[in-house]
């Protein structure tokens, strides 16, 4: 068992002592869903009660992809909605995230103003004693400070992205973004190096979070970026999925400029040590997962599969998804590829017919997957992926390497790091070709670079299996984290007495 569940007789104080009730609220997408509700359940392991807040939107989409019973919860872990401000979208479609940016902070702070307020006076219920905000949900820190309840923001980037986003203002202020002309994209200033943000080693704008990458001086996300992150200093402390081995050189730098900084990740190796079966039934995919996929990995030969799936938000066009295919195709080797219906921009996701035809013994195609139990199986050999954060943690967790085709945010961060610094992977060009994508997959599965790849990925994986295990670091914050949490609930009390 990783955590302890708290005992009457404990921590808790007194028999009956009402538990610590704590509300999250993640970014309504499904990358920052999942970690946020790994991170509830953890807590509510811990003994905390635990209000979970999705966007009416993502809460309709969970119920469609997971049954109507699936979010009831338990007695002491409820869901709740707030609007999104966003008029009525396709709902099997991720939302537009410029928009849905602009919406939530415009939107969101009155409706969950209105509902902390409804669950202090709702009977049966403790009283909220703190906020885990997603670090881009800022706005809740002003509800926070109003109804006087501690917040933590919990950041689902990485350590190193986040580290970019809050170097947006300097980048700013030195000019280097927003981008002169259209040109800047393509005459080679991308490459400019960043020598100057400590912790992040031969940088170039290139590799930084891919808001930059604009000639809008009034850029939507490049706005909202550089805002969120410069509220972080608010917060009683951040929240970071990674764990210290891995980023070390970055969470000293981030140390310097933060309140206190707890990471626990990677979550996903965190949680599987929950007994609790109850907890396990409660998921967070936006779409229906399809099991298929795992009985068809149980007929593969060990590291003989090539998982390929872009995430969640990631769109490409028809062109590219033939570049892909062939490139896949071509390789020779066994695949699995996950296809979202709205992955190609304006269209539905159509794979020629000679495609399918020639690969039919050796691909199966399919719209979303378990990814995490996908990574773990030891038929998976490389993840060609859009570096994601959670993808990236779930491909260290299951020792898998990468080949990146990062899209936007700070997936260009990720990958440069996966690359350079962990040395588990290496990147496709934007403009991809399927020459590249065969020689890449190629190379991973069977060449030199491959194998080097693998073993150190593998030592990645046993850092992140230390920090996770009782007594390791990211264990260990879980602890100060619960700690720090029933500490501000008992000086609450005592102050409103």
């Amino acid at each position: 068992m990783l955590i302890a569940p708290f005992h009457k007789h404990t921590e808790m104080g007194s028999v009956g002592v009402e538990k610590p009730h704590v509300v999250l609220i993640p970014y309504p997408a499904q990358g920052h869903i999942n970690p946020s509700l790994k991170l509830a359940k953890l807590l509510h392991f811990r003994g905390f009660y635990i209000t979970f807040i999705n966007t009416e939107f993502n809460h309709q989409r969970l119920l469609r992809s997971r049954g109507p019973d699936s979010l009831k919860g338990l007695d002491d872990f409820r869901f709740e909605t707030i609007p999104d401000g966003l008029p009525p979208s396709d709902r099997n479609a991720t939302q537009d995230i410029p928009a849905l940016c602009d919406s939530v902070r415009k939107n969101c702070l009155v409706p969950f103003r209105n509902l902390i307020t409804k669950l202090n006076n709702t009977t049966n219920v403790p009283p909220v004693t703190c906020i885990i905000s997603d670090g881009v949900m800022s706005f809740t820190l002003d509800a926070a400070d109003e109804l006087q309840i501690p917040e933590f923001l919990f950041w689902t980037t990485s350590a190193c992205g986040y580290l970019a986003y809050l170097h947006y203002a300097e980048l700013i202020k030195r000019g280097l973004t927003p981008f002169k002309d259209e040109s800047y994209f393509t005459n080679g200033y991308l490459n400019t190096s960043i020598d100057w943000i400590p912790g992040m080693k031969d940088i170039r704008l290139r590799d930084l979070p891919s808001f930059i990458r604009t000639t809008d001086p009034n850029d939507i996300m490049l706005d909202f970026l550089h805002k969120e992150s410069r509220r972080s200093c608010r917060a009683s402390g951040i929240i970071l999925n990674t764990s210290d081995n891995l980023e070390h050189n970055v969470l000293n730098v981030l140390s310097s400029m933060l309140p206190p900084i707890y990471t626990v990740g990677p979550l996903s190796i965190l949680c599987n040590e929950i007994s609790d079966s109850r907890l396990k039934l409660i998921g967070s995919n936006l779409w229906k997962e399809e099991k298929e996929c795992i009985e068809w990995l149980n007929t593969k030969e060990p590291k003989s599969v090539v998982y390929v799936n872009f995430g969640s938000i990631t769109v490409m066009s028809p062109e590219q998804l033939r570049e892909f295919a062939w490139g896949l195709a071509n390789s020779k080797h066994t695949f699995l590829w996950i296809t979202r219906p709205d992955i190609v921009m304006g269209d539905s996701p159509i794979l020629p017919l000679e495609f399918v035809n020639e690969t039919k013994e050796r691909g199966l195609l399919a719209s979303w997957c378990p990814q995490e139990e996908v990574l773990s199986h030891p038929s998976i050999g490389v993840f060609l992926t859009h570096a994601g954060w959670n993808s990236t943690l779930e491909s260290i967790g299951g020792g898998v390497p990468v080949i990146c085709w990062p899209f936007f945010a700070e997936q260009q961060t990720n990958c440069r790091f996966a690359c350079t610094e962990w040395e588990i992977g290496m990147e496709i060009d934007n403009n991809v070709k399927r020459e590249e994508v065969e020689g890449l997959v190629r190379e991973l599965m069977e060449g030199e670079k491959g194998k080097e790849m693998k073993n150190k990925v593998m030592e990645w994986k046993e850092g992140a299996n230390k920090a996770t295990e009782r007594g390791g670091s990211s264990w260990l914050n879980v602890e100060k984290l619960v700690k720090e949490i029933v500490r501000k609930k008992r000086t609450i009390s005592i102050m409103e007495k």
